[in-house]
């Protein structure tokens, strides 16, 4: 695996290190002893996957507070879409700094998201299948999520959506209060 930093403290891309011969190749999409020798935690509890049957589907902006906060690795394993992170520990110097990519079956890229940053994406093909897998079963009372053009972030979004979810279209307005990011600061 290839590790790449992202500029937001914890938060990686992580390209295969592919060993490649006439039939093809092969490589490691994770290692819990490479994942440790870089600090990063490989508890995974939980795989999940998603379909978005059209390109401009939006997904996000998800997180969950402690003791539910969970650290996802991301992977794209059919079409492409861009993935956006967003740190939401308010100790940390990049508090509120977002940071996106391009995963696809294509590049086989993967995002490594911490705990205590928001998660989504917006597809970039039709057919597009993600692959997640995350550190802590879903607690609905413990979720939260940031709206995908809250003015606040100022995300950049590579393409304008075509589909958002009731739910996603309607997030308050950036608060560290009522989104209890507060209870961030130690994750």
């Amino acid at each position: 695996m290839i590790l790449r930093e992202t500029g937001l403290p914890d938060a990686w891309l992580i390209d295969l290190d592919k060993r490649e011969d006439e039939r093809g190749f092969f490589a490691r999409t994770f290692c819990k002893a490479e994942f440790a020798a870089r600090g990063l935690e490989g508890e995974f509890i939980q795989f999940n996957t998603s379909l978005s049957a059209f390109a401009g589907t939006l997904r996000g902006m998800h997180f969950q507070l402690p003791p539910a906060a969970e650290i996802k690795l991301v992977k794209c394993i059919r079409g492409a879409l861009w993935d956006c992170i967003v740190d939401l520990r308010p100790n940390s110097p990049t508090f509120k700094a977002w940071f996106g990519a391009t995963l696809s079956a294509e590049n086989r890229t993967m995002m490594y998201v911490p705990r205590g940053f928001a998660h989504g994406f917006i597809t970039l093909t039709d057919d597009t299948e993600a692959l997640y897998f995350v550190s802590a079963t879903y607690a609905p009372a413990r979720e939260r999520g940031l709206r995908w053009n809250d003015p606040t972030l100022g995300i950049r979004w590579p393409r304008e959506p075509s589909t958002v979810s009731a739910k996603d279209g309607t997030w308050p307005d950036f608060d560290v209060a009522h989104l209890g990011i507060d209870q961030l600061e130690h994750v």
